[in-house]
């Protein structure tokens, strides 16, 4: 059993002792610090809620609420809905914050309370910590019964979400229909089998098969939408007459694209092509992640614009993208952020926006692959005793490579031309986690087992 307390919400498995595992009375105790986070630093008394499709999700759902309206709080339930369909609600109806039930790609035996605040964006870590000590200490009061909140339901919110979608300049629906696209889905029996589907009939598609659609919440295989994980849909696509295959994570905010001929487009360029599209039609700046493909930084000086990479984390994505005035940016896990619908992760925005690009391309899906710049990422990791001073190896790192370029603003990266290795450690066990990048498998491997023996021998030398 499971419980991590992080600034981004309380995640862990179902089932167990409380504080050991996500529990009934960890819900409500984690509810409650937020609900009355919202209201002392907003006094706003509205919160709106949503949540994938897992099988705690009712349970949790019902705890959450309950324990708002304990608080005085009025909550909006928009029911089964995806994560960036939470994030355009919060502000569209004023309210102070939201929540969201998801544990995103992890097994079915997880779930979370993912926080929103009222720009419905996910909350800060100065904000995270502040919820986290009213947690610990138990630090909020329930309602009078004559001051109890309401629960309202609201059903439409997918629906707008879509038609937000609809109404941008650069989706395209009339270049999309003309194209008759063939297209398989997996949606993990979550909340995209209601979403992806709604989309891609608003958007004239209407030769889909659907694999794993429905929202039962019982994941046919592990959730995270990464090649090892989709080989039933990559069989299919292979065996048929199809354009592309779209899957998403169960709360739709991570896009996965397959190749008409089964093969994998690469999570890390769903970011790349989506923002390559965008940087067609007007120049501007991008970011991601210190740990996503340098093909973003490629594309984007090729079209003019200026690339910057952010710490890990979607709320540090966001701060960098306002800060430098992004047009488009993400994480290189699938996640798409386009600030001209809202500063969240949208695998829905993701879909339309690409299947424009793919439209008016009049190119194939590895046709338009092949146009970007090929490289590779080696992720891995060491495991350290609990003795080792993890942020003293990642300083002699720095020291050891200080003749090239390198970025501290999370973890240790260090580039080589155009191949890089990012170092970073973990905050619960003693592990460095290690990515490198180059143009192979290969090389990218080779680069990564060398910095793995340059830590193996930095901590050798320690002992000694």
């Amino acid at each position: 059993m499971a419980l991590i307390k992080s600034i981004s919400g309380i995640r862990g498995t179902i089932g167990g002792k409380a504080g050991e595992a996500l529990t009934p009375i960890d819900v409500v105790k984690f509810a409650a610090a937020f609900g009355a986070w919202v209201l002392q630093t907003t006094g706003n008394n509205t919160i709106i809620v949503g949540r994938d499709a897992r099988i705690s999700g009712d349970m949790v759902n019902k705890l959450v609420c309950a324990t708002l309206q304990g608080l005085g709080i009025h909550v909006l339930d928009v029911g089964l809905s995806t994560t960036p369909t939470v994030e355009m609600v919060v502000p569209d109806k004023k309210a102070g914050g939201g929540i969201i039930l998801t544990a995103s790609h992890n097994p079915k035996q997880w779930n979370a309370l993912k926080l929103l605040n009222s720009e419905g964006e996910f909350i800060s870590d100065a904000e995270g910590k502040l919820v986290l000590e009213l947690a610990e200490q138990e630090a909020f009061e329930f309602a009078q019964v004559n001051e109890l909140g309401t629960y309202t339901t609201y059903d439409t919110a997918i629906a707008e979400h879509i038609e937000a979608i609809l109404k941008l300049p650069l989706v395209d629906v009339e270049a999309i229909k003309a194209k008759k696209f063939n297209i398989a889905i997996d949606c993990v029996n979550s909340t995209g089998g209601i979403a992806v589907p709604m989309l891609l009939n608003a958007l004239g598609v209407t030769d889909i098969t659907k694999l794993f659609c429905e929202p039962d919440g019982h994941f046919p295989h592990n959730p995270e939408p990464v090649p090892e994980n989709l080989r039933e849909i990559a069989k299919v696509i292979e065996k048929g007459k199809y354009d592309l295959g779209i899957v998403v994570d169960p709360d739709v905010d991570r896009l996965a694209l397959i190749n008409e001929d089964g093969s994998m487009f690469g999570e890390e360029y769903t970011l790349v092509a989506v923002a390559d599209y965008v940087l067609q039609n007007k120049v501007g700046n991008t970011v991601s992640n210190l740990s996503s493909t340098r093909a973003l930084c490629d594309v984007t000086e090729k079209a003019g614009g200026k690339y910057t990479a952010a710490a890990v984390g979607e709320v540090n994505v966001v701060t960098m993208m306002k800060v430098t005035e992004a047009i488009i940016g993400g994480e290189g896990n699938g996640g798409v952020i386009y600030p001209e619908l809202h500063y969240g992760r949208d695998a829905l925005a993701g879909i339309a926006l690409f299947l424009t690009h793919l439209a008016k391309s009049g190119k194939s899906m590895t046709s338009l692959r092949a146009s970007y710049p090929n490289y590779y990422i080696s992720k891995n990791k060491i495991e350290l005793t609990p003795d080792v001073n993890v942020d003293e190896v990642l300083t002699q790192m720095q020291q050891r490579y200080a003749r090239q370029p390198i970025n501290t603003i999370d973890g240790v990266k260090i580039e080589f031309n155009k191949e890089w290795v990012h170092l970073r450690k973990s905050n619960t066990e003693p592990i460095i986690r290690i990515y490198a990048e180059s143009d192979s498998n290969a090389t990218a491997d080779h680069l990564a087992n060398k910095i793995i023996e340059d830590i193996k021998e930095i901590i050798s030398i320690k002992a000694e």
